[in-house]
């Protein structure tokens, strides 16, 4: 049987902690979980909306290869748990994970917190979605340069331990921006096997790349290019990296045959997108929970339009200028007053940085503005929500007239794809243009400049006013698309290319 690693900083399950010390497992979070759970055998249950590419039926699939899935342990319960068992070998204290063997790396919280905070999250995420605020960050000093060798740490420890746990010639498909140096140390460390390094997150183009240091900017590169493929979700991103490698001293970029070549390794690039998984989705959303959900949606908004957006709040997701835009369609465009409501579903993200508990609360003075302003005594023109509640979310894709997905920049998102196949009357898909999704669903979609609020609004004027058979044509459109490329054609893809 053939043996394939994955390696992701969340892994397929995660922990909780009774006060007497019993253990108890759940299913980890995340769409990268989600996506590779359809492949691996991992726990189908669902993830948070918008990052579900498998969606759940509490069941388990089979898992085909020989799977060992490593990853970091993130917090105390965690760390108990690979502590209790032998190497972390969480399959070995006897938990099922669905067919998947699964390793939790024990590494220590200050190096974690730092490499995953300070870098990957407050650095790398920022780069890559052009996030920074640069007349006044990023600030690279002695203390960046101490985070920096935190997230050395951590990378080397994942690759310490999938060298150590694959047999000779064994597949490792290492994931995202969290373990960027991990293919080429695990290169290092052993060359007889083969490689894959998938980037879920864009990739920036060069002049916004060089914004790091530049013996970083190399490292990541030199990194990456460790791996026998990289992939990525659209061409636009292939196409950045590309273009940062030809400024990597001895490399050669040929985009012809798509291969970067450095220090005598071949590289090759490659474009996989990843779709839903339709018949899963629609099944999980036919259960009695989502059902309700939607009753309950249904009687509190009666028999107005609604407009959906479903998203964590990440300063990437541009709540608030979909907020404002919604505000403007209000403002000039009265006949939709008590005539409309806005579900706007926003959960958390990343609340231990700063500017994230900042943004939070942005969205949520933003809402109260809104329903301040326009709210009476028998119209709600707002709903905000900001506990997650996946099920309420699969209700409200169902309901939706018009789905709202605003990015400023995306590797993929799956909300613009999830909303689509689960419309049931056929909704109206107003999408921005930096959505790596875009690449696929332009043609069906109303497409917007994620910065123009104001064409923003006139978009979501045009969306409600979209006759319903037009909206129904369109949206059938979009879920054919939507779920072409489901996430186990999607890592198998990437498997194959390693041959």
């Amino acid at each position: 049987m053939s043996q394939v690693l994955v390696a992701s900083n969340r892994g397929p399950v995660s922990f909780s902690l009774s006060e007497d010390g019993a253990l108890t497992m759940r299913r980890g979070g995340g769409g990268l979980v989600s996506g590779l759970a359809a492949v691996t055998g991992a726990p189908r249950d669902p993830g948070p909306p918008g990052f579900s590419a498998t969606a759940a039926t509490g069941e388990t699939s089979e898992a085909g290869p020989d799977v060992l899935w490593v990853c970091a342990s993130l917090g105390e319960a965690d760390r108990t748990a690979a502590r209790r068992s032998p190497d972390g070998r969480i399959d070995q204290a006897g938990y099922e994970t669905g067919g998947a063997a699964v390793r939790m790396l024990d590494i220590p919280e200050a190096t974690f917190h730092r490499a995953y905070n300070a870098v990957a999250n407050s650095t790398l995420w920022f780069v890559h979605h052009l996030l920074y605020d640069t007349p006044r960050s990023p600030h690279f000093d002695a203390r960046a340069r101490r985070d920096w060798q935190s997230y050395e740490a951590y990378n080397a420890a994942f690759a310490d331990a999938l060298a150590r746990d694959a047999v000779h010639g064994a597949k490792a498909a290492i994931q995202d921006y969290h373990l960027s140096l991990a293919p080429r140390m695990l290169r290092d460390r052993r060359p007889d096997l083969k490689i894959v390094h998938f980037s879920h997150t864009p990739w920036a183009p060069p002049e916004y790349y060089r914004l790091l240091p530049d013996d970083i900017g190399e490292q990541i590169l030199l990194g990456v290019l460790g791996a026998d493929h990289a992939g990525f979700l659209t061409e636009r991103w292939a196409s950045a990296f590309l273009d940062c490698c030809e400024l990597l001293p001895g490399a050669k970029v040929d985009r012809a045959a798509r291969t970067v070549t450095c220090s005598g390794h071949v590289t090759r690039v490659g474009v996989h997108g990843l779709g839903i998984d339709g018949p899963a989705l629609r099944q999980r959303a036919a259960e009695p929970d989502v059902v309700e959900r939607a009753r309950a949606l249904r009687e509190q908004v009666g028999d107005r339009q609604l407009i959906v957006r479903i998203d964590r709040t990440e300063l990437s997701k541009n709540i608030v200028r979909g907020l404002a835009a919604y505000r403007e369609l209000l403002v000039n465009h009265p006949e939709w007053r008590g005539r409309v409501v806005h579900l706007a579903f926003a959960y958390p993200s990343r609340y231990d940085l700063p500017e994230y508990r900042e943004y939070t609360a942005a969205v949520e003075r933003t809402a109260q503005q809104i329903t301040d302003e326009f709210g009476t005594a028998d119209w709600d023109p707002l709903i905000l929500q900001v506990n997650d509640d996946y099920p309420r979310s699969l209700a409200a894709y169902g309901l939706a007239d018009v789905l709202l997905v605003n990015p400023i920049r995306d590797g993929m998102n799956l909300v613009a794809k999830e909303g689509p196949v689960l419309s049931r009357r056929g909704c109206a898909l107003v999408l921005s243009r930096e959505a790596g999704a875009a690449a696929e669903l332009s043609a069906d979609a109303l497409m917007i400049n994620p910065y123009d609020v104001s064409q923003t609004a006139e978009t979501l004027h045009q969306a409600l006013l979209m006759p319903p058979a037009q909206r129904a044509e369109r949206c059938t459109r979009l879920a054919a698309a939507a779920t072409a490329l489901p996430p186990r054609q999607w890592f198998a893809d990437q498997l194959t290319a390693l041959d």
